[in-house]
């Protein structure tokens, strides 16, 4: 099984974001299908060097060595087809990128855009507060930037 720690910097990256988080009874079980398809997953009959989490109950990390093999658009389609299949399931989006999730002290908030830039307007969040980009796309991206101060990210434009 492929683990985060084994996978180099290089590994492609892909966050998808909850529009509300997962219910913690829930994270057991999306975690488990998550890390069975990429365990399963493929692209032209070569097995991925694949890995899936989730994080803050909110977000779902799928991880390719693409060293080994690319993730192709076939297989891609795949991934998508997955999230799809657990945002029935569990009754979220996963593809609302109009959705933003920031923390303040230990705890991860998810707001819909409008709301994001009321906060700030309201100086609830500002330029120091931590915002999570999920528009990182390796894992040393990831290890060093998906969480910035909202000075730093793209969701300053935002706002």
């Amino acid at each position: 099984m492929t683990t985060y720690d084994t996978l180099p910097d290089t590994t492609r990256v892909w966050v998808y974001q909850a529009n509300r988080p997962f219910r913690p009874e829930d994270v057991p079980g999306i975690r488990q299908k998550a890390q069975a398809f990429a365990q399963s997953w493929i692209s032209h009959n070569r097995q991925l060097r694949a890995h899936a989490d989730v994080l803050h109950n909110r977000f779902i990390l799928l991880m390719v060595d693409e060293s080994q093999a690319d993730a192709s658009g076939c297989s891609i389609d795949k991934s998508v087809y997955f999230l799809k299949q657990l945002q029935a399931e569990y009754g979220v989006d996963l593809f609302d990128r109009m959705v933003f999730s920031y923390k303040q002290g230990d705890e991860v908030f998810t707001v819909p855009r409008e709301e994001f830039a009321r906060l700030y307007q309201e100086g609830k969040i500002n330029d120091d507060t931590l915002v999570f980009d999920t528009l990182v796309n390796t894992k040393e991206a990831l290890d060093q930037s998906w969480v910035k101060p909202l000075s730093q990210s793209w969701h300053k434009r935002m706002v």
